[in-house]
């Protein structure tokens, strides 16, 4: 739970009876309020009529508690009125994360390299979907524990599993480390455990709102950890019937899934010419079960196409990019990737590999401190197309939870549709660039979301004499649906004693927003400012008006120009 903000009240709504005057005409109605700014000694001055006939009575960004108490009261003592309230503040309900360590969360909120996934949450958070991660197991972490359900292993081998015995219903990470070098293979390297699995969960899924850790994408979907990689890796055998099982489908010897998930995440692979058939086979079942496949391209700086199961027929094949909106220097690239999406830089491409030279650029999320076996539960950066998969996960859970109907196919192509270019570079190829989770919920759910960047000016001087109102016109065209939730509105208004002026943006459709109230306290000069606005029932084409009235007199001024950003 987060409390709401406390905003003062300046302004109050009047709503006269019937058969008063005041109900129908402006000019008692502003009569009134003058008639009550002289009993209460307060500045009122009437402002607008409400499309509900409400009168809407400013008192001013001075007014304390007390004084909004009085003119109330002074309000409801007359028997025109029928009733009087105070004109109070809503917020959106999906606000910033109250988690600790959301700030270092870039890879969900920031413009450049982030995936616009906070302004998802008003939409959906995924509620209704599990998602099936594929890897290491699940390491105990309090972040994860309330969205995580009963998962399996499927590592075959015991001495791999490191747990005594072969497959079992047990999904804990025992540990992937690697004691000496050699030991899996020519060329492999002694590792501590990397508790893989749990990180790649957090992104997808870590509990929100609990101010503790960090976010996840889909904070309200739940979590299914299918153990397939254990000492020296796993087996395309044990993860092809891993894919079987999480999806809904049957493997012999192994209990139903009674979760079965709607989103799988393989954040691994291996170096293959093609994709194995015990791959395919498993992810074409998967697939046609209503479960969409969500895979890695690889850590390899070359073509995906030599790597499996990214090189595969029915995933999404996701490769990494860094803060900065630039392919990831280790990220495979290629004609068989779809889209792109955060796996960040913990290291420059310079750097000494091994090191961490620039933490604050990789993906933070859930871990394990245990260097061999499970110890205490922290969280780092790590960096990879692993990272980047399960930001698409996470998108495939918060759509598949908007919209239960939509099939893998339906899922794969919103995303790809709606991915914005990389606002970097990237040789060989990143797909359609990367994912907007925002962008492509909306689209999924039928909210209309008009191409951005286009300013319309309207630059002519409009003067602004003492008590009077004025508005300047722009008109907008070759829009499509409605205009955006987050329509900037540009001002720049010269005039001496800026607290005379009330602006309002009106649309085509003639209703009225607020940008500013007018202040007898604020006595600077002009009003040079962006205004943000919720336009989202509005039509975007049409005639636009900013409405300037000057409620005072001794100062004047002029519009020197406004302009709106769609």
């Amino acid at each position: 739970m987060r409390a709401l903000p406390s905003a003062p009240v300046e302004k109050v709504i009047v709503t006269y009876k019937s058969q008063a005057t005041e109900a129908g005409s402006n000019t008692a109605a502003k009569s009134d309020t003058a008639e009550k700014a002289a009993k209460t000694g307060e500045k009122l001055s009437f402002e607008r009529r409400l499309a509900g006939g409400g009168a809407l009575v400013d008192l001013g960004d001075s007014a304390t508690k007390q004084d909004v108490t009085e003119v109330m009261e002074a309000f409801r003592a007359d028997p025109s009125v029928a009733s009087v309230e105070p004109d109070i503040r809503a917020y959106a309900m999906a606000v910033t994360p109250n988690d600790t360590d959301y700030a270092k969360q870039w890879d969900l909120f920031e413009p450049t390299g982030g995936m616009n996934v906070p302004a998802a949450w008003d939409k959906t958070t995924g509620s209704g979907v599990t998602v099936a991660v594929i890897d290491t197991g699940y390491a105990a972490h309090t972040d994860l524990a309330t969205n995580i359900v009963s998962g399996y292993d499927f590592i075959s081998t015991s001495a791999d599993a490191r747990d005594g015995n072969g497959r079992d219903a047990d999904a804990k990470d025992e540990g992937d480390w690697n004691a000496t070098d050699g030991e899996c293979g020519t060329g492999s390297k002694a590792s501590n455990s990397s508790w893989h699995g749990t990180h790649v969960a957090g992104t997808i899924g870590a509990v929100t709102n609990n101010t503790k850790g960090i976010a996840g994408i889909a904070y309200n979907a739940k979590i299914q950890p299918v153990r397939v990689l254990g000492k020296c890796g796993g087996s395309s055998a044990d993860i092809a019937d891993a894919i079987t099982w999480a999806s809904g489908g049957t493997v012999p010897g192994v209990p139903a899934n009674a979760n079965p998930a709607r989103v799988i995440n393989l954040s691994l692979g291996g170096a293959s010419a093609s994709c194995p058939s015990v791959y395919q086979t498993a992810i074409n079942g998967a697939v046609s079960r209503g479960t969409t496949v969500v895979v890695a391209a690889g850590n390899s700086n070359a073509n995906a196409s030599g790597f499996t199961p990214a090189n595969c027929a029915n995933v999404i094949n996701v490769a990494s990019t860094s803060r900065e909106g630039n392919r990831s220097y280790y990220s495979n690239f290629g004609t068989i990737v779809d889209v792109a999406a955060p796996g960040g830089e913990t290291r420059r491409a310079t750097d000494t590999p091994g090191t961490v030279t620039t933490p604050e650029n990789g993906i933070y999320s859930t871990l394990n401190s245990g260097s061999t076996t499970q110890s205490a539960e922290n969280y780092k950066p790590y960096q990879g197309t692993s990272m980047a998969a399960p930001h698409i996960a996470g998108l495939a859970a918060l759509l598949k939870s908007a919209k239960s109907t939509l099939t893998p196919a339906e899922i794969e192509s919103a995303i790809k549709a709606n991915a914005r270019p990389l606002p970097g570079t990237c040789t060989g190829g990143c797909g359609t660039g990367i994912a907007d989770s925002a962008k492509t919920v909306n689209a999924v759910t039928g909210t209309t979301t008009p191409p951005t960047g286009t300013v319309f000016t309207n630059a002519t001087d409009v003067t602004i004499s003492d008590n009077t109102t004025v508005s300047s016109s722009i008109a907008v065209t070759g829009r499509t649906g409605n205009a955006p939730a987050a329509l900037k509105v540009g001002v720049d208004i010269k005039h001496t004693w800026r607290g005379d002026l009330v602006i309002d943006l009106i649309a085509p459709d003639g209703t009225v927003r607020n940008l500013k109230a007018s202040s007898s306290s604020d006595s600077a000069d002009d009003v040079v400012t962006t205004y943000t606005v919720d336009a989202s029932s509005e039509v975007a084409n049409g005639t636009w008006k900013l409405q300037v009235r000057d409620v005072a007199s001794g100062d004047t001024g002029y519009i020197n120009s406004w302009n709106l950003t769609f």
